[in-house]
């Protein structure tokens, strides 16, 4: 009997040693009709076309792509295309949600962490790249994870997290959170050994917030602004001068993080 004790050490990642049948799963994928879109419910995460068509959502979700407490339900397109499921045929999940989530080229999703599947007995999810162009990063925890099409990865979400479309063609991956059980476990921690290695690399914003850190005279500056657009116009152009570039979302971003870091260690 599998045990919550036992989900309390997960990895940040894991690419499960499983099959899934790509080929049918890009069949029904190629069914979804334009309008059948709808934009992500999160809108202050995003810039571009971040867009998702839900397979199974909770009876008590605002929107169908948005998450919720309540029975699951199989939407139309799970309901009226059984490769879906026959696809996932080898998985033996214990499924609460199921959407295809999509995110065109030239969009980007900004640093954030999900909340709600932190803790030992939250649902789990998987990631299965469906269209996976390769100048599309998918950035975990300061880790860059090399997912392909076809395969599918445990990652845990409530870590900090972002994704950056560079390419010329759509990402559409297939989002399926489970509950915990023991076959998934066993698949995440067998699927460990042959996970490729995912990249460390510094951001512009992290090497920027470093030199912040050792140089007093530049930390005094971005102290003494009380106005945060002032701060972030400040800040972006103090990194560009510096060969330092990144967005204003990625730094409102993290400016989010820091903050709930801040209250959340007072809060335990």
């Amino acid at each position: 009997m599998f045990s919550v004790a036992e989900g309390m050490n997960r990895p940040a990642y894991s690419r499960l040693p499983v099959s899934v049948d790509l080929s049918l799963l890009l069949q029904a994928l190629t069914a979804i009709v334009d309008d059948a879109w709808r934009s992500h419910f999160n809108a202050g995460y995003f810039t571009g076309d971040w867009s998702g068509v839900a397979l199974i959502s909770a009876s008590d979700a605002l929107t169908e792509l948005s998450p919720g407490r309540g029975e699951p339900l199989h939407r139309a397109p799970w309901r009226l295309d059984e490769r879906w499921q026959t696809g996932l045929r080898d998985l033996p999940l214990e499924i609460v949600s199921a959407r295809l989530l999509r995110l065109a080229p030239g969009a980007q999703i900004h640093e954030h962490r999900d909340y709600d599947l932190d803790g030992p007995d939250a649902d789990l999810r998987l990631h299965i790249p469906l269209l996976s162009p390769p100048e599309v990063d998918f950035w975990l925890d300061g880790e860059k994870i090399p997912m392909q099409a076809g395969e599918c990865w445990f990652l845990d979400l409530a870590r900090p997290h972002r994704v950056d479309n560079r390419d010329t063609s759509l990402r559409v991956h297939l989002v399926l959170d489970c509950r915990p059980g023991e076959w998934l476990e066993r698949m995440i921690a067998d699927g460990l050994p042959s996970t490729p290695q995912a990249q460390r690399i510094e951001t512009a914003l992290q090497r920027f917030q470093r030199a912040v850190a050792t140089d007093p005279a530049l930390s005094a500056i971005l102290q003494a602004l009380p106005d945060p657009e002032q701060f972030i116009s400040r800040t972006l152009e103090m990194a560009a001068e510096r060969g330092m570039t990144f967005s204003r979302e990625e730094l409102r971003a993290a400016m989010r993080n820091g903050r709930r870091q801040w209250n959340e260690q007072w809060s335990g």
